[in-house]
């Protein structure tokens, strides 16, 4: 029996400009952390000859060309285990639709345990990349490469995608005391709304062509929003992030909605500096930043909506259990 442990996160600047039809012309740039939200991936081996996968249904099959699960499929071809072998998965928070990068985090999460498995030893930058290349290339995701950086490496980085393909991954050191105030001026609700990020990120894609300055400010506006939470300047960070939001709107039509919108304003009614809706749009998580001061009336204001509490991690995917 293998686990591993494999975070969620939350992507704050610059989402969508990790598209290779973007990046390969101008450097892509996100900034983003991992939190204490986890997918956790069992992996042992089945004592008959067959294939059973658990998540949120499951399936007991004899071949590996029967497999629904798509990722499922494409990763055990990947490592190259084709029957006696049982996978369950089991997330801390809806592992569809929330805007946390759960399904990269799945990705990396069982490639992680099937070469913990076998045996291998891989790089954190090579299984980031080959869970980027099965998602996206093999299962045919139309997603860029941020969240499998995020899921493999953790921690507070901005992630670089350069037009060459490769990817820098660059940790950003806070002094304790501005982390500690970066996480208490953050809230995050939850819309209630899970959607499937497929049509919004197909739509994005499609647009990358037309709206590719759009996409330039959002890359642009990475290395001053680091700067902004490296200084503990959380009152421009949170304006950089309503800069974000406005420019993310432009690139779907999906990314907003009338309940978001209307959540959105309640936030910045209440005094909010800004905020987001995490992942591709639609639904999932709204991200708030405001005063510590202000706080408990845009929680008044959110009052219908779950208010999710979460801390910063620096560790990525790891195995956690080997028997």
């Amino acid at each position: 029996m293998i686990i591993s442990q494999t975070p969620f996160r939350i992507s704050f600047v610059g989402g969508g400009t990790d598209f290779e039809d973007f990046y390969r012309k101008y450097p892509g740039r996100v900034l983003s952390t991992s939190i204490d939200k986890y997918i956790y991936i069992a992996v042992n081996k089945k004592f008959d000859d067959r294939i059973r996968i658990s998540y949120s249904k499951t399936e007991n099959v004899k071949d590996i060309e029967e497999i629904e699960h798509p990722i499922a499929k494409a990763v055990l071809k990947e490592v190259g285990i084709k029957k006696g072998i049982e996978i369950v998965s089991i997330g801390d928070i809806p592992g569809k639709g929330t805007g946390l990068g759960s399904s990269s985090s799945f990705t990396v999460g069982l490639l992680r345990a099937l070469y913990s498995y076998l045996g291998k030893l891989v790089s954190t930058d090579a299984l980031a990349e080959k869970a980027a290349e099965i998602e996206i290339k093999k299962v045919g995701a139309p997603i860029g490469k941020q969240d499998h950086y995020a899921a493999a490496f953790g921690g507070l980085n901005q992630i670089t995608f350069n037009p060459d393909g490769t990817v820098d991954v660059e940790p950003i050191y806070l002094t304790p005391k501005i982390k500690k105030e970066f996480q208490r001026h953050l809230l995050m609700f939850y819309t209630g709304i899970q959607r499937s990020s497929a049509p919004i990120l197909s739509e994005q894609k499609a647009n990358i062509e037309k709206k590719f300055e759009a996409l330039k400010k959002l890359s642009n506006l990475v290395p001053i929003f680091r700067k902004a939470i490296e200084r503990g300047d959380f009152r421009e960070a949170g304006e950089i992030l309503h800069q974000n939001w406005l420019i993310k709107k432009e690139l779907s039509s999906q990314i907003s909605n009338s309940l978001i919108e209307e959540m959105y304003h309640k936030a910045i009614q209440a005094k909010a500096w800004g905020g987001k809706i995490l992942g591709a749009g639609g639904g999932g998580f709204l991200l708030v930043i405001a005063s510590p001061q202000n706080q408990p009336s845009v929680i008044d204001a959110l009052k219908d909506y779950p208010l999710v509490s979460f801390r910063f991690t620096e560790a990525g995917s790891k195995i956690i259990f080997r028997n």
